[in-house]
Order: structure tokens, then sequence, then C-alpha cells
């Protein structure tokens, strides 16, 4: 099975149509490779730097409180036992590092995943191409606001996936809070599937088909 996209210009105008490559998008989502790799993005974006002290690390308390016996009160040996108001913590957590890696062929497959699951949404557009003129907001808004009817409600999330993003391009979309760019060969599944729609050049296409079809 083939699927086919328009190309549309930053105009907002179709001016082609494309056979996409049916050795990636072939209308096949995995699922569990896409969970498997969506699970290991966050656990990778874990700092890991909650951190309790234990009774040792806990300032004061060398002196022993009182003497061991004759008293009439339980034996203390310091006051920075966890039995006290201020002592340390027994179980408390300590930093770690969450992250862990993945085989480099299930990223590949939930990203094929992912693209095939916008594709059946209907939720990828292919650009001509992108290019900015001035560093300015608002000619990528303007981009942006052309491309509207496709993209729906503009405050839910956009991915751009470029083959090549130049410091116009970066400048002229850093203030605009619903749009992330990235290149296409840094593309992961976590982000496509994490925004609503996916605009791609069709230079950033090619690139991702040659990545995938390895």
């Amino acid at each position: 099975m083939t699927f086919t996209l328009p190309i549309y210009n930053t105009e907002g105008k179709e001016t082609d149509k494309v056979n996409l490559d049916p050795a990636v998008f072939d209308g096949k989502v995995n699922r569990d490779a896409l969970y498997q790799v969506i699970v290991n993005y966050r656990a990778n974006q874990r700092k890991g730097l909650a951190a309790t002290k234990t009774r040792g690390e806990v300032s004061g308390g060398g002196r022993k409180p009182w003497k061991q016996k004759g008293t009439g009160r339980a034996r203390v040996g310091s006051i920075r036992s966890p039995l006290w108001r201020g002592g340390g913590i027994v179980f408390g957590p300590h930093p770690r590092d969450f992250s862990y890696n993945l085989a480099h062929k299930i990223k590949l497959l939930a990203l094929r995943s992912s693209l095939n699951a916008k594709l059946k949404e209907n939720n990828i557009i292919l650009l001509n191409e992108i290019k900015i003129n001035q560093s300015k907001t608002k000619e990528m808004a303007k981009i942006l606001l052309n491309l509207a009817a496709l993209l729906g409600n503009a405050n839910k999330s956009t991915l751009l996936l470029a083959q090549k993003i130049d410091r116009n391009l970066r400048l002229a979309t850093n203030n605009l809070a619903a749009l992330e760019v990235n290149l296409a060969k840094d593309a992961n599944a976590y982000q496509v599937m994490a925004a609503r729609k996916v605009i791609i050049t069709k230079d950033g296409l090619k690139e991702l088909v040659d990545r995938l079809k390895i």
C-alpha cells in the first residue's frame, strides 16, 4: 500500500504531491516499541537529584545526650538518631542515575511507528521548503497563520522537522511556545508523539526516509 501526501508552500497552497516510501510509511504502528522508547526517553531526562541525609550526615549529635544507665530513660547515643526530630533519614532517596541504553533498532522502529501513527491521524504536513528572510518571530508566525487551516488549534504543540536550521529560522521560532524545531536527522519518537501536528520539509523527509531505511 502506498500513501500519498500533498506538498504545500509557506503560503498554505498545495504545489505538488508525493508518494511516500512504503519501506518506511507502511501504516504499521508497533505500540510495544513506542512504549519502550518513550519510557526510556523520559527516564533519561530525569535528574535524579533527590537526596536526604543519614544520621552520619546530619550536623550535630556528636555528644551522647545522657549516660547509658541509671536515668530511667531509653538509651540514646546521639540526638541525630532517626527516631528523634531533626535526626537522620533511614531509607531516604539519594542521587542516582536513571538513564539506560536501548537498542538502536528499537529506536528506529519506534520512530517509524510514530510517523505512521501521525500519518494515519492525518497529522503530517509536508512543506516544499521553509526559508526565513529575517530573524523575526512575526516571519514564522505569518507562515503558521498561512498554514492555520492545516494546523488547526494554534495553541496545540507543533513539531517542525527540517534538513537544516539556520540562524534566522532558529531566532524566528524561539518565542513560539507551541512550536518545536528540530533537525530531521535528530528526530525521535517521543517528540513526534508529543506533537499534535508534524511539519516536515521535503528535504527533511528525504533525510528521515534515508535514516529509517537502514
